[in-house]
Parts: structure tokens; C-alpha cells; sequence
């Protein structure tokens, strides 16, 4: 594992004792050129597996469990992080489930350069990209087109040969994008001289086309895990201000830190171009997180959705209304932190002082933890067997130190969870599937002795349709996945009234 941490991992760092004055040589390039016009993959089978099925099947897992973000406008640029697959795949997931299956005249990725040192900038204009799951086409127009607007930019082998971080994108992009055409960028210099006049010369090459940017970068490298989380929490809160050139001025500064700056900067400010004026933190880890760890080395990841908003909410409500109003939610929120709290601190339980008759009401509840987006326990009753206050209470507490899934909740931690609840309706058996109103119900799965139970919000957050969302329940309940087609399997459905602390 150090050895695979050290290969993965540590590359980013090269980007600072490369020397900057080096230029290509264009002899060489040239008649490499002559030679080769497909860019082979450099990383496959380490940073990524090099089996075409086993590549697709772990690229659709992560897709497939990482949450929609319900971003109300239309995605212009993506930052997405560049560690191997298995370090920091998750997180690239949630940055591309947000745009799959939408179509692009072209995506334009960029990378910075961890190898090779040249100045200005190279944008590949070959025929294409390989990797295990074919070639990426180049979209040659854009590419030159972007090369003429600029004597600062052109093509050079330069940054493409080996680099890592472009090329550990597309494999995710072949399978979201449909029609995949790309503009392969790299870049080393990141003044903002140089992302200016990027910027500028994508701007205005792309004029009457749908692009998508991506910029890849990991975050935080170094060996503290806690300061790790202190830079990259602010490295992320800044770029979601939109102001590229405070957020060049502080990488420049190293009071930010990210290995790719350059295609951060200059994908905000081709987007900003585009209309941008919201960006959001869609998921954030690092490399300790994930090996569960906290010494060594650690890299920070994160993915970021650049967008301009939609002046129309679409915003759809989950599950339905249970009768409580927003004082009484409230309440039962902070009766779940206290509970946890409490048990922490080995006090009782909490006591309100509260007169409110629906939460004496007896009710099926769930509370549900999360830590850094990632589920950190769940627990409930389906039944209504107790008051709901007092359901609050102990779910909370089994959801912290009981759900068998993961480890008791840490003092540490507590101020890292973020606390949903879901207060159910009573159960309902169907028949036909069709009853399930995706976004409104949750399933469970009854067959021989096993259930499995998922709640309304899974579906909705994992962008999962009926099928999907059965075959998960199956899954949950420890049966095959076609489980639910079989005679004698019960399905039931409830609803739930869904919310959360406000952050």
C-alpha cells in the first residue's frame, strides 16, 4: 500500500522542482509526430485497471453510488480529481454523475503537467486519446483553433507523453458522454498571465458551440491529515467565490493548494465567460479518509460543478408531509444531537421543554448520520411502536454507536455529522411495481427470512430509476438482484416527511 500511495499519490509534487526554462525539442517532436498520431494510454493497468470490462464495471459502480446534486441551472465546467482509482474514483464519480448522458460539441480537459517543463501551453490537435476502452477523438477544429488565437499556445508532445492527470479522466468521460469528442489541454505555468490569455483563446474559439470544461486537480499534498482538511476546505470555498483571479493570486501565494491551478483558474474564467455565477462543492475526501488512516502521507480530493443558474426552481419535493411544521422538525433535530451528544459525554437522555401533540404521536422514524458527505450510520423503526420524540432519541443514538456497519461515533467527530430524519406513513403491500413513485416512496423487500429497506431519498440522491432502485433494495436485503421478480417475494411501500440541519 505505501508503494501504491507513493506511485499514485506523490507525483503532484514533481510540479515544484521541475525546471520551467526547459523548452521542447523540435526536431524530436516533429518526427515523433510523423510517427504516432494516437496518444497511447500511459497509466493503464496501475492508476487504473487496463481490462476493458473490469474498467467499465468499476467506473458504472461509482456512478452508480455517487449522489446527484440537484444543481438547478446548466453545468459549464467540472473540477474533478486525478489520483488513482482507487484513491479518489468515488469522487470523480459525483463530479461526472452530473453530467451524464448529456452531449457535447466537445469537452475540453485540462491538466497540468507533473512530468514534463515547457512554457505557454500545449493543446493536443492529434487524432485522439487511447484507453482500454478505445480512442477518445480529438476534435481537431477546436483544438486548432484554440492554437491560433494565441502565439503562446500550440502543440507539443510536451505535457501529453506520460501525463497522468489528462488521460485518467477519460475513461469516466467515454462513459457519461455519449458521442465523446475531446480538446486534450496541459498546462504548467500558472500565473495568471498565462490563464488569461487560455482562457481568452477558448472563449473565443468555442463561440456557438456546447462545450463542457474539465479541470483536473487534486487538492492538498503533504503530511498533515488535519491541515490537509483546513487547506482544502478553503481551497474549495474559494473557488466556489468565482472570482479567478483572488483564487490564481492565492495558489500563486501557496495559501491555497491544488496541483492543478491553472485548468481550476482558467475553467472558471471561460465559464464566468460562458454566463456562470454559482458554483458548488459537489463531494470532498482525501487519500486518508479512504484508506481509513490518519498518518502518512495525504492528498485532498474534490469535486466541483461551475454553473449558471436556472432562473426557473425545479426543485422537486422528496416524500410527502408528514404534519410537522418547521419549529417541530427543528426540535427533533436538536433532540437528535443532543442524544448523541449526551451519550457521549455519558449524561441521560436529553429533556426538552416542549408542548407539541404530534410528537407524542407514535410514528416510524429513521435517523440518518453523515460525515464529509459519506454515510456514517442509519438506523429506524418501520413500525410505529414508540412516541416519535422518544423514536428520535434512541434512533439517533443506535444510528451513532449501534448500526453494526461502521464504528461507534468518536467525540472527534460530532461536529463533523450532519443529521437527517425521515418520519414515516405506515406501510403499504403492492403488487405491481408501477406503484412506486420514485422520489416519493421507499421499498422493502420481504423473501424467505431476508428484507432489505431503503428510503425515498436513496433513489432520488443516486439519480436511480424503479428497477435500479429494486435491484438495490434486493441487494440491501442480501438477496440476488432479480430478487424482486420472483413469486413470493413481498414488496412494500411507505413514504417519509425528510429533513435536515440546516448548514
Amino acid at each position: 500500500m505505501f508503494f501504491k500511495i507513493i506511485t499514485y499519490l506523490c507525483l503532484s509534487s514533481v510540479l515544484f522542482f521541475i525546471n520551467c526554462n526547459a523548452q521542447p525539442e523540435k526536431e524530436v517532436e516533429k518526427k515523433t509526430m510523423n510517427k504516432q498520431e494516437i496518444r497511447k494510454a500511459a497509466k493503464a493497468g496501475s492508476w487504473y485497471s487496463a481490462d476493458p470490462e473490469m474498467l467499465r464495471k468499476e467506473i458504472t459502480k461509482y456512478l452508480e453510488n455517487a449522489k446527484l446534486a440537484g444543481i438547478n441551472g446548466e453545468i459549464l465546467a467540472l473540477v474533478s480529481p486525478h489520483a488513482g482509482y482507487d484513491f479518489s474514483g468515488y469522487t470523480a464519480a459525483n463530479a461526472y454523475k452530473q453530467v451524464k448522458g448529456n452531449r457535447y460539441d466537445a469537452v475540453i480537459v485540462l491538466a497540468p503537467s507533473h512530468y514534463e517543463a515547457f512554457n505557454g501551453v500545449s493543446v493536443f490537435n492529434k487524432d485522439g486519446y487511447e484507453t482500454p476502452l478505445g480512442v477518445v477523438p480529438v476534435e481537431k477544429t477546436l483544438a486548432n483553433k484554440i492554437i491560433e488565437q494565441d502565439e503562446n499556445i500550440r502543440f507539443t508532445w510536451e505535457g501529453h507523453r506520460e501525463e497522468h492527470s489528462l488521460e485518467i479522466q477519460l475513461p469516466f468521460l467515454q462513459i457519461v458522454i455519449p458521442d465523446l469528442k475531446i480538446v486534450p489541454i496541459v498546462l504548467l505555468d500558472f500565473s495568471w498571465e498565462n490563464c488569461k490569455r487560455l482562457a481568452d483563446a477558448i472563449t473565443n474559439a468555442i463561440k456557438g458551440k456546447k462545450v463542457l470544461i474539465v479541470a483536473s486537480s487534486d487538492l492538498y499534498h503533504g503530511h498533515s491529515y488535519e491541515e490537509c482538511k483546513k487547506t482544502d476546505n478553503l481551497t474549495l470555498s474559494t473557488i466556489t467565490e468565482l472570482n479567478p483571479k483572488k483564487l490564481c493570486q492565492q495558489f500563486q501565494s501557496r495559501e491555497l493548494m491544488a496541483c492543478g491551478a491553472g485548468g481550476i483558474v482558467v475553467a472558471e474564467l471561460v465559464a464566468m465567460n460562458l454566463g456562470a455565477d454559482k458554483a458548488e462543492i459537489i463531494y470532498q475526501t482525501n487519500s486518508n479518509d479512504v484508506t481509513r488512516s490518519k498518518g502518512g502521507y495525504v492528498v485532498g480530493y474534490g469535486a466541483v460543478a461551475i454553473y449558471k443558474e436556472s432562473e426557473q426552481n425545479n426543485e422537486k419535493k422528496i416524500g410527502t408531509d408528514s404534519g410537522l411544521n418547521d419549529e417541530e422538525k427543528k426540535i427533533l433535530l436538536k433532540t437528535a444531537r443532543q442524544s448523541i451528544e449526551n451519550a457521549l459525554a455519558k449524561k441521560g437522555n436529553p429533556k426538552l421543554d416542549y408542548d407539541s401533540p404530534i410528537l407524542k404521536e407514535k410514528r416510524g422514524a429513521f435517523v440518518t448520520l453523515t460525515k464529509n458527505g459519506m454515510l456514517r450510520g442509519c438506523i429506524g423503526y418501520v413500525e410505529a411502536l414508540k412516541p416519535l420524540d422518544e423514536t428520535i432519541i434512541e434512533m439517533a443514538q443506535a444510528a451513532a454507536f449501534r448500526d453494526p456497519r461502521f464504528q461507534a461515533v468518536s467525540k472527534d467527530e460530532i461536529d463533523e455529522l450532519e443529521i437527517e430524519i425521515s418520519v414515516l406513513t405506515p406501510l403499504k403491500e403492492i403488487d405491481d411495481i408501477n406503484d412506486i413513485e420514485v422520489g416519493k416512496h421507499g421499498v422493502i423487500i420481504e423473501r424467505g427470512g431476508y428484507s432489505g429497506l431503503l428510503l425515498p431519498q436513496v433513489a432520488t440522491d443516486y439519480g436511480w430509476d424503479r428497477i435500479t432502485f429494486l435491484e438495490h433494495t434486493c441487494q440491501k436485503a442480501g438477496l440476488p438482484t432479480d430478487a424482486w421478480k420472483k413469486e413470493g417475494t413481498k414488496i412494500k411501500i411507505f413514504s417519509a416527511d425528510i429533513f435536515q440541519e440546516e448548514k
